[in-house]
């Protein structure tokens, strides 16, 4: 059962982490222009999250009757959530600086630096063991996006200038930084839980993650006044006023599907795989901005997917090694444990 889930939360993160990007971009190709209007969709469907709450809680009604818990969340883990909400809100600022100002599948190869930097926030923050296998993992992507930025302009929309440009490489790096370190202390969150978390806690967790981060990123929009900017907009926006709704509904739709996934995936597994996951999406995500945006695809490119997915494989492997040798030690315990057991039998037989 655990795998199924693990499954399934593996699958909202990928439509999530491919399709976000991409219809971010589409919101700023067509004349939206914005930075806090796709910061806070990211966020803003939250609430969907009701939907799987309110069904789990009739069903324990019809069990546990009147008394049964509606929230699960305690007051600790409640102000833990709060807190790293406001560090996705700040992520998903950064990261829309992203399709923004850069082609989608360079946005893409910058974020998958965050890999590095969520294995060395595991390492500091939930003591995460590094094998030889995932530190070479870490070092491929670091030199993919060292490659990447040995020709940051060779790819500049039409119009966009190397300022603009430059600023939406910088921001969308740093925005790596920030969520490399959302991945572990959300894992952190789950390890200091006095008792069994269950996928109920993680919903309400990443309910509160969501209206942390939203009211964070509405803060902003009204400094901004985005909001009185939205009618005009709209009004304005090539493809129509309708389909500019349209994109950003289906912005927030589609980016809780990745972020109900990423927790889904720290809960059953842990916050490296998340980060993992995310890498291995990334050519997907490249080939679909060179498809829909006809985005330009230099050797450079080429090469950073390459390492990307080196890096991917070398990750795996080593687990799977790690694995073998954790099921050989513990093959080896058991066998000890047996002959321990029938010595002691025929002593007390002998007795």
């Amino acid at each position: 059962m655990k795998l199924i889930l693990l499954i399934f939360n593996i699958i909202l993160l990928s439509i999530g982490n491919c399709g976000g990007p991409l219809i971010s971009r589409l919101y700023f190709i067509h004349g939206g222009q914005r930075i806090w209007i796709p910061s806070m969709l990211q966020t803003v469907g939250c609430p969907i999250i009701l939907i799987p709450l309110a069904i789990a809680y009739f069903q324990r009604r019809k069990i546990e009757g009147p008394e049964a818990k509606i929230v699960f969340i305690t007051h600790q883990e409640l102000i833990a959530s709060a807190g790293v909400g406001i560090i996705v809100g700040l992520d998903g600022y950064l990261n829309s600086w992203g399709p923004a100002k850069l082609p989608v599948s360079t946005s893409t190869l910058i974020n998958a630096t965050q890999l590095a930097f969520t294995a060395l926030f595991a390492v500091l923050i939930v003591k995460q063991k590094l094998t030889a296998y995932s530190t070479n993992s870490v070092v491929l992507l670091i030199v993919g996006a060292a490659t990447l930025a040995l020709r940051a302009n060779g790819d500049r929309p039409a119009g966009e200038s190397a300022k603009d440009y430059m600023l939406g490489f910088l921001m969308t790096f740093i925005g790596a930084v920030f969520y490399g370190l959302m991945l572990p202390l959300i894992e952190l969150i789950y390890m200091k839980a006095k008792r069994a978390v269950t996928y109920k806690t993680v919903l309400e967790i990443q309910m509160v993650i969501g209206i942390s981060a939203t009211v964070f990123c509405t803060v902003g929009m009204i400094i901004n006044k985005d909001f009185q900017a939205i009618p005009r907009e709209a009004s304005h926006y090539a493809i129509g006023e309708v389909k500019y709704f349209m994109v950003l509904v289906w912005c927030a739709i589609i980016w809780q599907f990745s972020l109900l996934g990423l927790v889904g995936v720290i809960f059953y597994s842990s916050s490296l795989l998340s980060g993992i996951i995310g890498a291995f999406l990334l050519p997907v995500t490249e080939v679909l901005a060179v498809i829909l945006f006809h985005e330009k695809f230099q050797a450079e490119k080429g090469v950073a997917i390459f390492l990307a997915l080196w890096g991917f494989v070398s990750y795996f492997y080593g687990e799977y090694e790690q694995s073998k040798k954790e099921n050989k030690v513990k093959l080896k315990k058991n066998e000890s444990q047996i002959t321990q057991q029938l010595e002691m039998d025929q002593t007390a037989h002998v007795v």
